[in-house]
Order: structure tokens, then C-alpha cells, then sequence
């Protein structure tokens, strides 16, 4: 009997089993769509008062940095469940299995693209009756945007929990040091134009910040505006370099 493996056949068979408990038990999606929920009904309208611009050019604005937010945070604690793996030792069986490892990684982060897409769809729906408004060719390309961002960081997720094996205190510490200043520095929830020099500089080398430019110009159906083209290519290489260093790691783990 054979025992080759197809890389994309496992990586399918890895995904699906990760989607089983979502499926299952939707109620950890739905709690998840508690925290942009939050973002929107609170820091909204204190934005939209702040702003002379009408509400909806606000929200224009304003969602498409909160979808970005979702993806940020659900893929950046992913690696948690991971560690959890490991802890009660249902990582190290799935290590013996006749599996790729490289699919043991590709496709726990695929995994992750379900709720992102869902969520964020959610979301824009929810405030187009408040003046956002939504390009639908924009929007599905922005979802596939998003998926690509979160496939990489979603990797280096893993790669940390990994690295983090039996020390949960050092997963969650870099990933909190990490994700926060991430997000300040992408302009997600306010404008860095008025921001000190060195704060604009540290924004230049932050891929989340051209993701972020590129989903306000997509939702707003701007096609040809030169901030797509910097956002997936931030996205492409941030995926690129999760896999691989995650795809290394998974490797050598044991």
C-alpha cells in the first residue's frame, strides 16, 4: 500500500478538521464579532463627531481600518491553539500521522481565512443603513486581500507558538508587544498625517498600514489607486515569509 502523500490533499484534510469545532460550535465566531462591534458603536460616533465630514465619508473611512482590526486580532492569538496542542499532546499525534508537514501549518492558516471573511461581511453590512457605503467587486477583492494578510500573519502566529512551547508567558507577551503597536501604526483608528516624524517613519515599514490604505481605496471602489498595488504586495511578502518561516519551523518541530 502507498504511502505518498499529496501536499494540497492533506493540507485540504488538515483545514477541514480545523473548521469542524467552528462549525460545530459557532459561538466563538459570533463572540468574536464582540470586539469591532464595540470599536464601531463606541469610537464610531465620538469619529464621526470629531470629523467635519458627513457620517458616511466617515465610516468610508473608518470600517474598512476595523475590518483590517478583525483580521489583526483573530489571526494574531491563533497560535494559542497551538500551544494548546502541544500542551495536552494532540500536537504530537498529529506529527506521527502520514501528513505533510508543511499542510500541518498551510492549512491551519487557511483555517482561519472562514471567520475573517465572515466577520468582515458582517460587519460592512451592518453599517451600510449607518452611510457606509459598499463597492461589491471592491469588497470581494478587499476579502481576498484580507485572507492573503491573514494567511501570513496567521503563519508567524505559529511559528511563535512554536517557538513558545511550555513558556505560554513569552507567546502571549511578544504577541501583545507586537499587535498593538501594529495597529496604532497603521492608521487604522486615527490618521498619522499630524504624527511626529519618527511615528510616520515607523508607519512607512508597517505592512498593516498598506493593507489598511488599500481596503479604504477597494471598499470605495478605487481600483487603479497605487495604495492596492503596495497593499497586496505588503500582503504577498508578509504571506510569503510567514510560510516560510512557519513551513521551517513545523519541520523541525518534534
Amino acid at each position: 500500500m502507498s504511502t505518498t502523500t499529496s501536499p494540497a490533499r492533506d493540507t485540504w484534510n488538515v483545514a477541514v478538521r480545523e473548521l469542524r469545532p467552528v462549525v460545530r460550535d459557532p459561538f466563538s465566531l459570533i463572540f468574536s464579532l464582540l470586539q469591532p462591534i464595540v470599536f464601531l458603536g463606541l469610537f464610531g460616533p465620538l469619529l464621526v463627531g470629531g470629523s467635519d465630514q458627513p457620517a458616511g465619508e466617515t465610516l468610508q473611512w473608518f470600517v474598512p481600518g476595523v475590518l483590517v482590526m478583525i483580521a489583526l486580532f483573530g489571526v494574531g492569538v491563533t497560535g494559542s491553539n497551538l500551544l494548546f496542542e502541544m500542551q495536552t499532546g494532540s500536537h504530537e499525534r498529529t506529527l506521527v500521522a502520514p501528513l505533510s508537514r508543511s499542510s500541518l501549518l498551510i492549512g491551519r492558516a487557511l483555517k482561519e481565512m472562514v471567520p475573517i471573511i465572515v466577520q468582515a461581511a458582517v460587519i460592512a453590512l451592518v453599517t451600510i443603513p449607518f452611510g457606509f457605503t459598499v463597492n461589491l467587486a471592491g469588497m470581494l477583492v478587499g476579502l481576498v486581500l484580507l485572507s492573503l494578510f491573514g494567511l501570513g500573519f496567521g503563519a508567524l502566529s505559529y511559528t511563535l507558538a512554536l517557538a513558545s512551547r511550555n513558556r505560554d508567558w513569552l507567546f502571549w507577551g511578544v504577541q501583545q508587544a507586537t499587535i498593538f503597536p501594529l495597529m496604532i501604526l497603521s492608521g487604522l483608528l486615527l490618521p498619522l498625517d499630524n504624527g511626529p516624524e519618527w511615528m510616520r517613519v515607523a508607519a512607512a515599514l508597517n505592512p498593516v498600514r498598506y493593507v489598511v490604505d488599500a481596503e479604504r481605496a477597494l471598499f470605495a471602489g478605487d481600483f487603479g489607486s497605487p495604495s492596492v498595488l503596495w497593499g497586496f504586495a505588503a500582503a504577498a511578502i508578509l504571506a510569503v515569509v510567514g510560510l516560510a518561516v512557519g513551513i521551517r519551523a513545523m519541520k523541525r518541530s518534534n
